[in-house]
C-alpha cells in the first residue's frame, strides 16, 4: 500500500462521522402540524407574561426564549411544507403556499414583538395549515 494511501486510511479510522440534519435522523413519513402549534402557544403564552411582567431580568428571559420558540415554528412549519405537501396537495389547495409564506413570516414577526395579537395571528395561520393537513390525509 502506498504511503498516501495508509495515511488516508488512518485519517479515516480517526475521523468522525458526517452528521445528517432533518426532520428527524431517519426519513420517518410521521409528520403533525401540532409541533408547530405547540411552539406558537408557547410563543403567545410568552408575550403575555412578558407583557404582565415588571421584572426587567425575566422579561429578557422571556424574550430569548419567545425568539427560540419562534424558530422553531419557522422550523416545523418548513418541515411540513417541503417533506410532506406533494404537488397534489397544492393542486387542491392553491393558498397552500401563500399560507405557508405568511405563517413562516408571522413566526419571524413574532420574534421581534411582544405583541400578543402577533403570537394569535400565527396561531390562526398554524389552525388553518392544520385544517388542510387533516384533509389531505383523510384523501
Amino acid at each position: 500500500m502506498r504511503m498516501l494511501d495508509r495515511v488516508l486510511t488512518a485519517l479515516d479510522a480517526i475521523r468522525p462521522p458526517a452528521a445528517a440534519h432533518a426532520h428527524c435522523d431517519l426519513p420517518c413519513g410521521v409528520y403533525d402540524p401540532a409541533q408547530a402549534r405547540i411552539e406558537a402557544e408557547s410563543v403567545k403564552a410568552i408575550q403575555e407574561k412578558h407583557n404582565a411582567s415588571s421584572d426587567e431580568q425575566f422579561r429578557q428571559r422571556a424574550i430569548q426564549i419567545k425568539e427560540e420558540r419562534a424558530e422553531l415554528v419557522k422550523h416545523h412549519l418548513w418541515v411540513l411544507w417541503t417533506d410532506y405537501f406533494k404537488p397534489e396537495h397544492l393542486a387542491k389547495y392553491p393558498q397552500l403556499h401563500e399560507l405557508f409564506w405568511k405563517a413562516t413570516k408571522t413566526a419571524g414577526e413574532s420574534k421581534k414583538t411582544t405583541d400578543v395579537a402577533v403570537g394569535q395571528r400565527l396561531l390562526d395561520e398554524i389552525a388553518e395549515i392544520t385544517r388542510i393537513f387533516w384533509e389531505t390525509k383523510k384523501g
